[in-house]
């Protein structure tokens, strides 16, 4: 499956790409279903939009880098179905790339739309579990909470990350996955290899 207008995104205009994001979305989560989930969920046409933004935001045009990063991010939220941590229901993590509260706090810090809100937030260190939430909410609107995966990519991993992600995909998501902090499972490789077919990577 290819959709080079995706992968071209610096060349073709945002649009065209949301358009041709949709199958891609739907080819890697195909799990979503929406219909009895709760508020949080996202179906591909949905979410399609945002993380086609999210990608040129952040100056991600390698279809590798794409590809690894909306894998993580389908993964961690199971299939864009959850925006916060369901287990064990940690407070303050969240987004569809499932971050720890010190990173959605430096998310939210880099947003223009919320960053005044967190002017004053030195750490996470010794907030309430209220706080925390506090800090998750500023982040998990959608055109937040899908540019998340991109954003850690692009800010909290060695630039190495990525070179080793377009020389290999395969054992450049091992990297990906270490500066993540996660082990590489089955389940999350089995997310990598439908994020591959969809790119047209294999």
């Amino acid at each position: 499956m290819h959709f080079h207008v995706f992968a071209a995104l610096g060349m073709a205009a945002v649009a065209t790409a949301q358009l041709s994001a949709v199958p891609i979305i739907r080819h890697i989560a195909p799990g979503t279903n929406c219909t009895d989930a709760t508020s949080e969920c996202r179906t591909p046409e949905q979410s399609a939009p945002w993380i086609a933004q999210s990608m040129a935001d952040h100056g991600i045009y390698s279809v590798s880098q794409m590809a690894a990063v909306i894998a993580l991010m389908a993964f961690e939220s199971v299939d864009f179905t959850f925006k916060r941590n369901q287990f064990p229901g940690r407070p303050g993590q969240g987004t569809a790339n499932m971050q720890m509260p010190a990173f959605n706090l430096e998310y939210a810090k880099s947003l223009d739309g919320v960053k005044d809100q967190v002017a004053d937030m030195a750490s996470v260190e010794g907030l309430t579990d209220e706080e925390l939430d506090g800090i998750l909410d500023l982040v998990v609107p959608d055109e937040y909470n899908f540019g998340s995966g991109a954003w850690f990519l692009t800010s909290e991993c060695a630039p190495e990350v990525r070179a080793q992600l377009d020389e290999n995909i395969d054992t450049g998501f091992d990297a990906y996955m270490a500066c993540v902090g996660v082990e590489v499972t089955e389940d999350r490789l089995a997310y990598l290899e439908r994020a591959k077919e969809a790119f047209g990577l294999v």
